[in-house]
């Protein structure tokens, strides 16, 4: 066969088989076939992406896709105090932060038509004023434009010819996967798509023909590994190709990898193969020729996948969001921006955002925009097309609403809507007007009306709970994490032991290597050497733990401990941090604090660090690219006025960060002891004082520290329930014993194992997702069975 020539399904279902040194010819060919396209178009050596917020505007479905996770049934919308559809005051509450996080698309993914299978949908959109589900998304999309000038991506699933013309004005592009041509899987029992009306491959197909006509900018594409032969997977790529040399509209084809979740019917199917994936990436980039741009999603592959993706011949990574979780893969998160940018120069390309609509069609707006997307789209384009200035802030008339924003003059679908809801009214006072607008915009409330937050009980309280759970949902997603660690401390370090908290550095090596065979990813220490011990046994610990389990994550030293180094071993700050970092640690505990107040400290804690040295410690840790966590101990003598002034002082040291770095979670965490348990509100209860505490928490640091972790040690399994309902999304360690003096570790006897935090977030219908110290994916060899 000539690979210049067009390939046929014949001869690419022959190359997807290609293994071996037949494979490596494959992603040579891909990769130059790529580099020749990039160069034509004007950007050797760059791969793009998108920054974006993920916007699931509703997860109720008509589908029953075997695979899926994003769906709900309005029982489990019940089950999780889910809203039917998101309302325009959630959607502009994400957007804006996305907006401030210099995000410029915002993507309406959603369930096909529910309306047209749920009763509860159709209630929802005759209440509010609505014709359909799709009537709803022009409206979304047009407010989105008007109020932050983002622009929208529209995902809403199978569109008529009619629809996707009626929704053209309101976003530069559009998308919907193919998936597959393979009939066997609509029409078989038991198959992924039986049961699933619009996933009828001849459906879908009418739907990319339809955009083409309409000149609509599409992306589309293939999912890999769902049931489909090779034969299937061939078939679908020269389906979508022939539709574009039709139309010239599609700007994009994903090629997506299967991933198993659980709790679906495909739990067990496998994932494919590396080598399966890649192929099916390159095959891709052979029939669409080197002008076509071919995605791969980033957080549904390891990063050491990575050089092999991009040398079969991908030159996108899709969108990713510095704010927003993957509402789909809600298991999955994206890589950190940073990361993805020095993977990509790593393997000898510069990584450029773009915007939701490609160059080639930004370029040519009136071939390709409606005369309403011109502006929006020009506002935030560079002069080759990509993306260039931010999204700048377009204000509309404050009388006008989202029923003017959003068009009441008519249905997306032609049809008359004129019993639209108000729009974006204003927030009103009280608890639950200050938690609506905290939701919307964090710095608009002054300390006072935080300070009322705090003291909700009752329904306000319940209310306040909600708007910050929504929050959580919304930003990183309905997924719950746990790290698997233990616990060392090492205030216990003696050349012999005495004691059973105490240990050498021989068991430090010990409990390392017991703890790597266990599955853990972290050992967690912290405590200060007793003055009879040589400081530098801060460094001594380390390095017996990363020389007994080179891989295993050190999250090390409290501020206290670093300036003890600091001071007794005549290093300094700068010098104690060279020390242990050189020694291995990778992240730092924010702990040794109660509230950063010297009152506080002074009347419960004289002996701790001095607010002004443990802020010191944490800048310099920070500016060095050493993350920690964030805590704030509650419930003793704290006002209200100083715990809303901790959470300012935490979210301005994580302004001050350098990007992609500073705290990675905050840690409310109750007192206990005689000096605990005072609370805020005379005879609220115990478990009220932790929800509002949370609640707040989440609202104050939206937008700045991403993940809020409920202190499971000190609320109990019931209680880290509640809490997961008033916006934690973290359970952090599972603080495993360990075989090797468990004694050793702060809060022995306390576990969590991966199959218990499982099980606690089922009763949520809410997966779990293990995560390592700072919230990437851990290796595939340290993952947990969850199921």
């Amino acid at each position: 066969m000539s690979l210049r020539e067009p390939l046929s399904a014949e001869d690419a279902t022959v190359l997807l088989a290609a293994r071996g040194e037949e494979l490596e010819l494959l992603l040579d060919r891909a990769a130059a076939i790529r580099d020749e396209g990039l160069a034509d178009a004007g950007r050797a050596g760059i791969l793009t992406y998108s920054r974006k917020v993920f916007v699931p505007l509703t997860t109720l479905c008509r589908d029953r896709c075997h695979y899926c996770v994003f769906v709900d049934t309005p029982g489990q919308l019940l089950a999780k105090h889910k809203p039917t559809y998101m309302t325009p005051e959630q959607v502009l509450a994400v957007v804006r932060q996305g907006q401030a996080l210099g995000c410029k698309e915002a993507l309406l993914t959603l369930g096909d038509r529910p309306e047209e299978r749920w009763p509860e949908a159709r209630a929802w959109l005759d209440a509010h004023g609505y014709a359909s589900t799709l009537d709803y998304v022009a409206a979304i999309a047009r407010l989105i434009t008007q109020e932050t000038g983002m622009l929208p991506h529209l995902n809403p699933g199978v569109m008529s010819a009619a629809e996707l013309a009626a929704l053209r004005p309101v976003a530069p592009s559009m998308g919907m996967m193919l998936e597959t041509t393979s009939r066997r899987l609509y029409e078989e029992p038991g198959q992924v798509h039986y049961g699933s009306p619009d996933k009828d491959p001849a459906v879908r197909l009418r739907v990319i023909e339809d955009a083409g006509r309409a000149r609509i900018p599409f992306t589309t594409g293939i999912l890999v590994g769902i049931g489909e032969t090779l034969r299937d997977r061939a078939e679908s790529l020269v389906a979508i190709r022939d539709a574009h040399e039709r139309h010239g509209h599609v700007q994009e084809v994903i090629v997506q990898n299967f991933r198993a979740k659980p709790r679906t019917a495909m739990r067990d199917a496998p994932d494919p193969g590396l080598d399966e994936y890649v192929a099916a990436v390159a095959v891709a980039r052979l029939v669409f020729g080197a002008r076509m741009r071919i995605q791969v999603p980033p957080n549904l592959s390891d990063p050491e996948e990575f050089a092999l993706l991009v040398r079969a011949g991908a030159d996108d990574w899709g969108g990713v969001s510095p704010l927003t979780a993957d509402h789909v893969n809600p298991e999955r998160p994206w890589p950190h921006l940073d990361d993805l940018a020095a993977r990509t120069a790593d393997l000898g390309f510069t990584l450029r955002e773009r915007l939701t609509a490609h160059p080639e069609f930004v370029r040519d707006p009136g071939l390709w925009l409606d005369p309403a997307q011109h502006a929006p789209v020009a506002a935030l384009a560079a002069a080759d097309g990509l993306a260039g200035a931010s999204a700048a802030h377009n204000s509309c008339n404050p009388d006008d609403g989202v029923a003017e924003a959003a068009g009441s003059r008519g249905s997306a679908a032609g049809g008359p809507t004129d019993r639209r809801s108000s729009a974006r009214p204003a927030h009103g006072s009280g608890v639950r007007g200050h938690a609506e607008a905290a939701a919307s915009d964090p710095a608009s409330l002054e300390d006072g009306e935080w300070e009322l937050l705090l003291r909700a009980a009752g329904d306000d309280l319940d209310a306040l709970a909600a708007t910050a759970d929504d929050v959580r949902r919304y930003t990183v997603g309905e997924a719950v994490s746990i790290v698997v660690n233990r616990n060392l401390t090492s205030s216990g370090l003696r050349a012999r032991p005495a004691a059973p908290a105490e240990f050498t550095l021989a068991d430090a090596a010990a409990i390392a290597a017991d703890a790597w065979d266990l599955g853990a990813t972290e050992v967690c220490v912290q405590g200060m050497l007793p003055a009879s011990e040589d400081p530098a046994g801060y460094a001594a610990i380390v390095r017996a733990l990363k020389g007994a389990a080179p891989r295993l994550h050190v999250h090390g030293y409290r501020p206290q401990d670093v300036w003890d180094l600091a001071d007794r071993g005549a290093l300094g700050l700068d010098g104690a941090l060279t020390a242990l970092r050189e020694a291995g640690v990778d992240t730092m505990p924010g702990t040794g604090v109660k509230v950063l107040s010297e009152r506080v400290r002074e009347r419960v804690a004289p002996g701790d660090l001095a607010i002004e040295r443990w802020l010191a410690a944490i800048r310099a840790a920070h500016a060095r690219g050493i993350r920690t966590s964030s805590v704030l101990f509650y419930g003793h003598v704290e006002t209200a006025s100083e715990r809303i002034a901790h959470l300012r002082l935490l979210r301005a040291l994580q302004d001050a960060a350098p990007a992609g770095g500073g705290f990675t979670e905050f840690v409310p965490i109750p007192l206990p002891g005689p000096a605990g348990g005072v609370p805020l509100v005379p005879g609220r209860p115990a478990i009220d004082e932790h929800r509002a505490m949370v609640a707040v928490s989440r609202l104050l640091l939206s937008g700045s520290i991403p993940h809020v972790q409920a202190a499971w040690p000190r609320v109990g399994r019931d209680g880290t329930v509640e809490l997961l309902r008033a916006g934690a999304d973290d359970l952090g360690g599972a603080l495993l014993d360990g075989r090797v003096r468990p004694e050793a570790g702060i809060e022995h006897g306390a576990e969590l194992p991966v199959a218990e935090a499982a099980a606690l977030t089922r009763r949520l219908f809410r997966p779990l997702r293990q995560r390592t110290t700072d919230y990437r994916e851990p290796p595939a060899d340290r993952k947990a069975a969850v199921r």
